[in-house]
Parts: structure tokens; C-alpha cells; sequence
């Protein structure tokens, strides 16, 4: 499936699209609040109750809403004061977000192929691509399943880079127990629509390392120290470092409130499509189609459910088919490696598993109001499909 055809597939409607954003009813009562409030600006009330919910609910050290995921990595890599000349090692299958935040800082970003039972990067290959000018490893959290984090962290450790997670997908997904985007130094978050709590846009950048705290507050803030200003901690306010306007309205925080306080219930009901797709679904394995596999160190926060199939032509014609019976299916990233941009600057190094996602990796529908009946349908079709494929 090229661009022009998704493109087209974007504009169609579909019986069953690939994702319906959740609604809970308590969104808008809460931004008509805020706008009442007279306080609709960033760091408002609803901002407030977001941060207090992932440091207190979630045990993150630190949270500070964003404008979105991107702005959050951004912030990371102002924060670890990435310079040019600087390496970055990170996963080539995975959104651009991750890269360009150090590419903008000059970093030369050093791609990670994926593992064979997952596209999560390969921890085993990191050790032996780390170098003096190694600055930080940002591994990203597929689907909302943990990478390797004790092979990660064990090699940060030993070479003293930092870690930056990307948990864009990984809401309430845990490695060993402990909150995905708390393990390293620092941790990223989106609340863009398709993910499993939504503010239509919107990040969140969690802060685990202490010293990184009062200047992420600065860098947020235009590199100014305004906050502390309104703290009463200064007598007024100026330019005391680099930074961007990262802070997003409290109507944002508003809406994301609302989507905060029903987390239980949309975990749960995204959990139970997930298992029903990957119960209805099992007999494709037989056919080496790959399906979602889960280590024994993480968990499943129902973010995406995803097929591997065996080429590019099958996903195409899978991908055609669904559509045919009114069903959007979606493929995910061209791996980075290979992008127009940044191909020339890659050194050269085989990517296999990378390429491999990328052009066989399939998602299906999976939102809060996919019915039965529906992901019945959309299970019947994959596997008749796969009867005359």
C-alpha cells in the first residue's frame, strides 16, 4: 500500500475505522470550567491534577505537561545538552519525532535494528555501538511492551550515557512491575488521538533524575523563570536559559483530566480486544504470519494490535481487502534508516528486522467502542484471507 493510497484511504469512511478517539462526557463540563476559571493558560488547575496524577498515581518523579510527545523529547535533549558531533542510539523503526530532536541539536543518531520477536530495538546490539561520543539511548516501547530495559540500562550504566524513554505508546505498561517511562533518567509520553488517553494533541515529559527538574521548569517556560516567579521564589522573572514554549492551555489539561480519571476503564476494555483479537487470530501463526508476542518482563496495555505478515505484497493485498469489506486496516513506519533525510548520513549497517516491520507490519482497528460484532468481522476477514492467499 503506497502513500497515495493511504492517502486516499484517509479521506474515505470506513464501516470500521481504524480508531475512534474515546469520549468520555466529562471532557467539555471540565474545559468549560477552566475557561470559567479565568485561567486557561498553561500550568492552570487541570495542569496541576495531571502532573499530581502521574507523579503521586504513577510514581514518576517529575511530570510536566507538553504541547506533545515531540516537544517532550525536544526537552530532552535540550536538557542532556546535546551538541553537534554527539551519537544518539535508537531504535530505525519507530516514529521521527525520536530522531529529530537530537538531529536538531546537531546529534548524529546511530539506528538500532529491531529484535525478531518484536520491533522493539535489539538491546543485544547496543554495547558494541556505543563510543566516547555516545550522549544517550533512546529506546522506544512498541505497542506499549517493554524493550530490554535491564540490557539498556545496564549498558548506560557501564558507559555513563543517558536514557531517554519514548513511552508515546505505553501508558500503564510496566517492565517488571515498574512503570514504562520511569526507568530512565528521563521519559516521554503522547496524548495525541490514537492513543489509549487522548488530548486530541499533547505530551508529557516525566523527569526521574532529580537534577534535570528546575531546568526542565525553565526550558519549558521559554528558558525564563517564570514559574518560580509565580512560586514567589524571585522578585521577578527574565531570560536565564535556552528553551521554547513547551506548555500547553489548561483546556488541554482539561480535556486530558477527564480521560485521566477514566484510565481503569479504558484500560480494561482495550485490554479485552486485544485478547479477543489475539484469541481469534492464533491459528495464523500456522501460516507464519507473526503476531504480538509479549516477554516475560512486560505487560500488555492494549495500545495497538499488529500482524506481521511474510512480504510487502501480502500486507498490500491484506491491506486492500479489508478495505473491500469497509474495514481500515493501517501499515506503520518506514524505517528511518531509509528515509529520504537521513539514509545518506546512515552508516550503511543492514537493518533486516527494521525493514522487515516496515514493510509487513499491519495494524488493526482497536478503540474503546469497537464492538464485538465488529472485531468479529474484522477477524473473519484476516482469516479467510489467509484461507486463499
Amino acid at each position: 500500500m503506497g502513500v497515495p493510497l493511504l492517502a486516499s484511504c484517509l479521506r474515505m469512511s470506513f464501516a470500521i475505522p481504524f480508531n475512534k478517539p474515546y469520549f468520555s462526557g466529562h471532557e467539555t463540563r471540565y474545559i468549560e470550567q477552566a475557561v470559567r476559571s479565568g485561567k486557561i493558560s498553561g500550568d492552570g488547575l487541570f495542569t496541576q491534577r495531571v502532573h499530581a496524577y502521574f507523579e503521586q498515581q504513577l510514581g514518576f518523579g517529575r511530570a510536566l505537561l507538553t504541547t506533545s510527545c515531540t516537544d517532550a523529547l525536544e526537552m530532552a535533549a535540550l536538557l542532556l545538552d546535546i551538541r553537534p558531533g554527539d551519537e544518539v542510539l535508537m531504535p530505525s523503526f519507530t516514529f521521527v519525532s525520536a530522531a529529530n530532536a537530537f538531529v536538531l541539536r546537531g546529534a548524529k543518531v546511530i539506528f538500532i535494528d529491531s529484535t525478531p520477536l518484536n520491533p522493539n530495538l535489539d538491546a543485544g546490539a547496543l554495547a558494541a555501538l556505543v563510543t566516547p561520543r555516545t550522549r544517550a539511548i533512546v529506546p522506544v516501547h512498541y505497542a506499549g511492551i517493554a524493550c530490554d530495559m535491564d540490557t539498556v540500562l545496564a549498558v548506560a550504566r557501564q558507559h555513563q550515557v543517558a536514557v531517554v524513554e519514548d513511552a508515546a505508546h505505553a501508558i500503564d505498561s510496566y517492565h517488571h512491575g515498574r512503570p514504562l517511562g520511569s526507568l530512565g533518567q528521563l521519559g516521554t509520553f503522547s496524548f495525541h488521538e490514537t492513543k489509549n488517553i487522548i488530548a486530541g494533541e499533547g505530551g508529557l515529559l516525566a523527569i526521574n533524575d532529580p537534577k534535570y527538574g528546575a531546568r526542565a521548569e525553565i526550558i519549558r517556560e521559554k528558558g525564563t523563570s517564570r514559574s518560580a516567579f509565580f512560586r514567589g521564589e524571585v522578585a521577578k522573572y527574565s531570560w536565564v536559559d535556552v528553551g521554547s514554549s513547551f506548555l500547553p492551555s489548561d483546556i488541554i489539561a482539561a480535556y486530558l483530566w477527564a480521560q485521566l480519571e477514566n484510565l481503569a476503564d479504558i484500560q480494561q476494555r482495550r485490554r479485552a480486544i486485544w485478547q479477543r483479537y489475539a484469541h481469534a487470530l492464533a491459528p495464523l501463526a500456522a501460516h507464519g504470519v507473526g503476531l504480538p508476542q509479549l516477554p516475560a518482563y512486560a505487560t500488555n496495555n492494549g495500545h495497538l494490535f499488529y500482524l506481521v505478515c511474510r512480504s510487502l505484497a501480502e500486507r498490500t493485498a491484506l491491506i486492500a481487502e479489508l478495505r473491500h469489506h469497509g474495514i481500515m486496516a493501517v501499515f506503520h513506519y518506514v524505517p528511518l534508516h531509509s528515509s529520504p533525510y537521513y539514509h545518506p548520513q546512515h552508516d550503511g549497517r543492514a537493518l533486516p528486522w527494521a525493514d522487515h516491520y516496515g514493510n509487513c507490519l499491519v495494524r488493526l482497528p482497536l478503540f474503546y467502542e469497537l464492538t464485538a460484532a465488529e472485531q468479529d468481522h474484522v477477524a473473519g476477514v484476516v482469516l479467510q484471507f489467509y484461507q486463499t492467499y
